[in-house]
């Protein structure tokens, strides 16, 4: 058996994974035009974090260190908070770190071409090292799915025997590189995003880090959350755009079902990106799975699209939401715009269900998701 152990998140919305919650329940959003934001002339819409007062905290919580960037201060600070709650000892054979980014330092590629700090293997081993574990980490990256594929990543290393614990980190911060990319693409909307919503016109960026910590074996507390399936597939279409046909996703769901029964979802977390394809896409393989009455959410509405972190906040999420017998709202959404009219609300409902699937897809054709179920007393 594998299970959740320990958690956090830290985000504009807050720093730890109570005020996030608590947050989202109240339906607040980060998300705000940002003017000349890293000198930038286009304006857009994205949810920041605060630099100044998150490098206090560290500076408090872990002390000053000039050795580490801020994308790596936010891995540590965020794995430390979730390693103090289980009180696991780090530095053990048996403790393997895996870090989820899709960009890492790549802001220091406008600096120097060689700036080493780019390079994301180094990142890791600076967040394993400054926990005196010397097992060489994990990296995942592997687009917008990288969080969900960390979490399986996970899964495969703690089934295999070799650890019995995974600190996962989900990290991205933002960059002149990364906002003006995705404004290349025309992907970016000017206000608000609208998860499947007619009037739809693209995604928000966000900035944030969370962490789950993962262990094999028997449940260290009476209720707990019990990994119970996975599934990643590629449906080779284009390098940014989804399949018309959602193959990917669909494969993932029909994998997923083989292992979870449609009776017991309480929902289906989506990635829900607000862009015109990936929505689509989504409902498309929802509706041939067989989910849609099953209810969907997503919470791009709150923070953004938060790229290598959003899978593992995103599955944080979920789990407190069912914690609480809560299916979140989808902020942003108000009239379905998609082909299939899938089972989503901008209202929180209730839910006595105690598995929920979360799925991500991304470029590359890449799609994955992943199944939790809640256990023990309720």
């Amino acid at each position: 058996m594998i299970t959740k152990i320990a958690d956090n998140i830290i985000s504009p919305l807050g720093t730890t994974t109570d005020e996030n919650i608590s947050a989202i329940i109240a339906g607040e959003s980060m998300l705000e035009r940002q003017e000349n934001a890293f000198d930038l002339q286009e304006p857009f819409c994205a949810s920041l974090l605060n630099r100044e007062t998150l490098s206090q905290i560290f500076d408090k919580e872990v002390g000053q260190n000039s050795s580490l960037t801020f994308f790596e201060k936010l891995c540590v600070l965020s794995a430390k908070r979730a390693i103090e709650e289980c009180n696991l000892s780090p530095r053990e054979e048996n403790v393997l770190f895996i870090l989820s980014t899709t960009k890492g330092n790549v802001e220091n590629l406008e600096k120097s071409l060689t700036d080493d700090r780019c390079f994301l293997s180094n990142s890791a081993s600076k967040v394993a090292r400054f926990f005196g574990n010397h097992n060489t980490p994990l990296v995942v990256s592997n687009a917008c799915i990288s969080g969900v594929c960390a979490q399986i990543a996970a899964v495969r290393e703690l089934l295999s025997g070799k650890y019995r614990y995974a600190v996962i980190i989900g990290c991205d911060v933002l960059s002149k590189f990364i906002v003006s990319g995705f404004q290349s693409f025309k992907a970016l909307s000017p206000e608000q995003c609208k998860p499947y919503d007619i009037d739809r016109v693209g995604l928000n960026l966000g900035e944030a880090v969370g962490t789950i910590i993962l262990k094999a074996g028997n449940p260290s507390k009476d209720t707990y959350w019990q990994y119970v399936a996975c599934a990643i597939h590629n449906d080779a279409n284009h390098i940014s755009g989804p399949s018309r046909t959602g193959e990917g996703t669909y494969r993932v769901l029909n994998d997923i079902l083989n292992e979870v029964s449609v009776e017991e979802i309480g929902f289906v977390n989506v990635h829900g990106t607000s862009t015109a394809y990936n929505d689509e896409m989504e409902s498309i393989a929802i509706h041939r799975a067989n989910l849609d009455a099953v209810p969907v959410n997503g919470l791009k509405g709150y923070y953004g699209h938060t790229l290598g972190a959003a899978g593992i906040i995103e599955t944080i999420l979920s789990m407190k939401a069912i914690d609480k017998g809560l299916i979140l709202a989808t902020k942003g959404f108000e009239h379905i715009g998609t082909t299939h009219p899938v089972n989503i609300s901008n209202q929180i409902r209730k839910t006595d269900k105690t598995v929920f699937i979360k799925i991500l897809s991304g470029f590359g054709g890449t799609n994955a998701g992943i199944a939790y179920r809640k256990g023990g007393n309720k």
